[in-house]
């Protein structure tokens, strides 16, 4: 393998994202005692961020730092980090400290045993997590490449990942149980809304503080819990229109900060919703975002038209019919303006008669052909061999036909919106377990079995909540059915 010095001593080799280094290094402990060994690092870098490389067996927290940052050494030792500016990995070698030394020792020419690192020359590429998913797709929060794989792969294989509106760590429980179930990802959702009602409504959301605070809360306990059940997890907001932009700047620090202790960020995506906006306008404030999302891995979902109907305090219910049908030249657009970003990646939340609510059958004139004429001027205009160059997804599913669905998926669709139909999954369960137990539920003493038996094992709120999780749960079993997202994993 070819291996070059840089004049910042930094060693510069060629090597694939998501594959595995056998490193062996010699050191000193915090005790001053010699140690040798050797592991494996995967390199799990994307883009142009600056990434954690490894652990160390005192489980003391992660090595990172952005590219062109000057790391504090005072911070960790014998540690390194994994950057990619380009598509030459580096390896910052870190000197080894004590006390309050603080300086990079040169780098040792390959080959040769140092005193902080000697990495093999060998690079293999990592065991997969999952079967039929890309290798650089664990459990857990997927961000960065590995949500671009995922996307990907979704795309290629004709499957949708249902993506649900949450309001709490019992929606949120209830949507990574039902992947775990269906065997397949998941993508949590935070509405604007739903993250102040995480934080509280009692609280005030001036400069929407609660909103942002409740968010990153919801985050966080996603961050905590999801490689518990296993599947890959997209951790998502939902429509932020101009107006709201405050909130998804508040996340973006969010995200950045965990980036800068991780090499992760907190959010996997953002959408923006500026679809109210002149096309132009709405384009290059998505731009303009999506040059910040690309320096710490966010993926950008944008609108294009306008998705009928009311969701979450946005309500599109009286808007001119004309406007819930995009037009082919509108996305091209927005794919050449978002293509410029380096390193950035992004969605389409493309209008085709899509509405928000839930409607009888036949009332929702869907035109998911637009996606299909969409995706043949794109790739007729930028001479791709891909018939799909565009990722797209699909706002206000509810009362659509398993038909339209699975149509509009051929078509690049790699995720659905839900919400109308799981908040009524959820309910459904809460409604059914108090009218099973509604003797029960009368009073703490006192039931059918006597008037002195207690009755709080069936008061207890985990009893109700939890059947409005295996309510919801059930939901979106069903929903991941007609995304054709079962079994996607193994």
């Amino acid at each position: 393998m070819s291996v070059s010095k840089s004049p910042n001593n930094v060693l510069q080799f060629p090597i694939a994202r998501g594959a595995v280094l056998n490193v062996n290094f010699v050191d000193v402990d915090r005790k001053g005692v010699p140690r040798r060994g050797d592991f494996p690092v995967q390199v799990n870098a994307f883009s142009s961020m600056g990434v954690t490389a490894w652990r160390e067996e005192e489980n003391e927290d992660l090595l990172d730092a952005p590219p062109g940052n000057a790391i504090n050494p005072e911070q960790r030792h014998n540690s390194f980090i994994l950057t990619t500016p380009t598509p030459i990995m580096k390896l910052a070698i870190a000197a080894l400290l004590c006390g309050s030394v603080a300086a990079f020792s040169p780098a040792a020419p390959v080959g040769v045993r140092s005193s902080a690192l000697n990495m093999a020359e060998t690079a293999t590429e990592p065991a997969k997590t999952y079967a039929k998913l890309p290798a650089s797709i664990k459990p857990g929060v997927v961000t960065g490449q590995a949500l671009v794989d995922l996307l990907d792969d979704a795309k290629a294989r004709g499957y949708a990942i249902p993506g649900v509106n949450i309001v709490g760590t019992n929606s949120i429980n209830a949507c990574m149980e039902a992947a775990m179930k269906y065997g397949g990802p998941i993508m949590v959702t935070f509405s604007k809304g739903g993250g102040q009602f995480i934080a509280g409504k009692a609280v005030s959301n001036a400069n929407d503080q609660a909103s942002i605070a409740g968010t990153i809360a919801g985050a966080k306990h996603v961050h905590e819990v999801a490689k518990l059940y296993g599947v890959p997890v997209v951790v998502h907001t939902d429509h932020c229109q101009k107006a709201w932009l405050p909130w998804i700047d508040g996340l973006l620090a969010a995200s950045e900060e965990h980036f800068a202790k991780t090499g992760e960020p907190l959010f996997s995506s953002h959408m923006l919703d500026l679809s109210e906006e002149p096309l132009e306008e709405n384009i290059a404030i998505c731009k303009s975002y999506l040059e910040k999302f690309a320096k710490v891995g966010i993926l950008l979902e944008f609108e294009l038209g306008v998705t009928g109907g009311e969701e979450d305090g946005v309500d599109n219910s009286d808007v001119d019919s004309s406007r819930l049908y995009t037009q082919p030249e509108e996305v091209y657009y927005a794919y050449e303006q978002l293509s410029q970003v380096p390193n950035g990646a992004f969605t389409c939340a493309a209008s085709f008669g899509n509405v928000h609510g839930v409607y009888a059958p036949g009332n929702v004139d869907l035109q998911p052909i637009i996606l299909y004429n969409s995706q043949k001027y794109i790739q007729e205009k930028i001479g791709s061999e891909d018939d799909k160059p565009m990722k797209f997804v699909f706002h206000g599913g509810s009362g659509s036909s398993v038909e339209d669905i699975q149509y509009a998926i051929g078509a690049g669709v790699v995720k659905m919106n839900i919400d109308t139909d799981t908040q009524w999954a959820f309910w459904d369960g809460l409604r059914a377990y108090e009218a099973k137990y509604h003797d029960y539920l009368q009073g703490q003493i006192g039931n059918p079995e006597g008037p002195e038996k207690p009755n709080k094992k069936y008061y207890d709120p985990r009893m109700s909540l939890r059947a409005g999780e295996e309510s919801m749960a059930a939901r979106l079993v069903k929903a991941a059915e007609d995304l054709k997202c079962v079994n996607v994993l193994n």
